[in-house]
């Protein structure tokens, strides 16, 4: 440690407090009501933060104040901590323990430690044998953590501030950039499906020779058909990022499949959701031919003039899904039937056009995905600057 730093306990440094037990109110019977919950990507929104009722007498005890420290005490979040900026009317609840700086200390540099890995270590420590991973106000007391003077304190707050700054700006771009990067994909991709060309048809899907199949229903299909190693179904709720997914409590024995053959899926067959988040698609390779359409999925057998990456591709696009929800049925839950599918229409290029298109759509996802995995790396780099430049704070040597 730095020469002229001491240690102090947080108990000697500020006042600590339990938060106040009430039930929350969505109506504005009294102050703001601070729970963990309420502290998101650190920020709070103050105007979805609920109200509780509280004696006036009370109010002085647990109201909060600029720069008061709210600090998680139990559960899943025990540790994280969040700097209260210029808040409303409010109160801290009783799952919450408030610090407030006393004068020769610097809230916003007791804020940063509170995100280093030092810090993080002592709550684990101190958090280790109880049931629900709680850190009560006297372990907080008790914590030791560098003290500097006031001006030192301020110095490297103002470092800090203006590192963190430069970091979040950085991430941000980060991201920013792969947002951009994918929405040019997907302008790019919307546009292949409606480039046109003096070899592209406007055809509707029944007029395709493709043949379109409901999975199982009624009484073809019993909950007591069900065995824990069988043959799988593919229902909506298998069907994950245009892939197939199996679950093992949706499976059927051999002889039930030979039932049910009509329903037998192929390689080149697209399993779509009839129900719910409409859109949902996915190609049959050789791993799931000969598994079953579930009750609650069509398969869609295209003809030799659809690729089939091409059709979902194009049925699982923004402009298809909102032509879907536009002529689904149902009031709670949106469906769709034989006679919509029939009647989508598709603009179609020849079939080789079609595998062109995908292939330089593949391209360009690989791309995309290298790209996302270098910025995600950058993102990386730059959190563990932050945990860096923490460490050399309260170490005396940023």
């Amino acid at each position: 440690m730095k020469t002229g730093w001491n240690h102090k306990r947080l108990g000697e440094i500020s006042e600590i407090r339990y938060g106040y037990t009430e039930s929350a109110n969505s109506e504005p019977i009294g102050p703001r009501f601070l729970r963990i919950t309420d502290i998101q990507d650190e920020q709070v929104c103050w105007e979805s933060v609920p109200y509780c009722k509280i004696e006036p007498e009370l109010l002085p005890r647990f109201r909060l104040e600029d720069e008061d420290i709210v600090f998680a005490r139990t559960g899943a979040t025990t540790g994280k901590s969040f700097l209260v900026s210029a808040p409303p009317e409010a109160v801290f609840a009783s799952y919450l323990i408030r610090l407030r700086a006393l004068a020769d200390v610097r809230p916003k540099y007791l804020s940063y430690y509170f995100r280093s890995e030092r810090y993080w270590a002592a709550i684990k420590d101190g958090s280790a044998g109880s049931a629900q991973g709680g850190f009560n106000a006297s372990k907080l007391a008790d914590l030791e953590i560098p003290f500097p003077s006031e001006t030192e304190q301020e110095r490297i707050v103002n470092i800090l501030d203006e590192a963190f700054e430069g970091i979040a700006a950085a991430k941000a771009n980060a991201e920013k950039c792969v947002q951009n990067a994918q929405e040019l994909f997907d302008s790019w991709m919307q546009g292949q499906f409606t480039a046109g060309g003096k070899n592209w048809v406007r055809v509707r899907l029944g007029e395709t020779g493709s043949s379109i199949s409901t999975g199982p229903f009624g009484t073809m299909l019993h909950k007591a058909d069900y065995v824990d190693d069988g043959i799988p179904l593919v229902n909506p709720m298998n069907i994950v990022g245009s892939k197939i997914v199996p679950s093992t409590r949706m499976m059927v024995s051999p002889s039930t499949k030979k039932r049910l053959e009509n329903y037998v899926l192929r390689k080149r067959d697209v399993v779509i959701a009839r129900r719910g988040e409409l859109g949902r698609c996915a190609i049959v390779t050789e791993t799931e031919e000969g598994w079953l359409c579930g009750t609650g999925s069509f398969f869609v057998r295209l003809s030799t003039c659809i690729d089939e990456q091409y059709f979902a591709a194009l049925f699982g696009s923004p402009a298809f899904k909102s032509v879907l929800d536009q002529n689904s049925i149902g009031t709670t839950m949106s469906n769709l039937n034989h006679g919509i599918l029939n009647d989508l229409e598709l603009f179609l290029p020849p079939v080789q056009e079609q595998r062109a298109i995908i292939t330089r759509a593949g391209d360009l996802v690989s791309e995309i995905d290298r790209f996302r995995a270098n910025s995600g790396e950058r993102i990386n780099h730059l959190d563990e600057l932050k945990q860096s430049l923490l460490h050399q704070a309260f170490t005396g040597k940023l």
